[in-house]
């Protein structure tokens, strides 16, 4: 592993795969979020923004539901 640059009370380290580690000043490795912070923070990755669902395609699927459970019931008693 080879050193990229101090920030704060962190050394990153990038390793043979391309990868980043993070150590902390107790020199013990840093993981998860904390982790993907430190490493945004420094401008090395980017965080994707969690996608949310569109508002229109649920209540669609919502309403098409609602329509077709009384076809199937008008099925049923014919």
């Amino acid at each position: 592993m080879k050193e990229i640059k101090s920030v704060g009370d962190n050394t990153i380290y990038e390793k043979k795969s391309g990868r980043y580690a993070v150590k902390d000043t107790n020199k013990k490795f840093v993981n998860g979020d904390d982790k993907a912070k430190i490493l945004a923070d420094a401008g090395l990755i980017t965080i994707p923004e969690p996608k949310v669902a569109p508002a229109e395609e649920v209540e669609e699927a919502t309403e098409e539901a609602s329509e077709e459970a009384p076809a199937s019931e008008q099925a049923a008693e014919e």
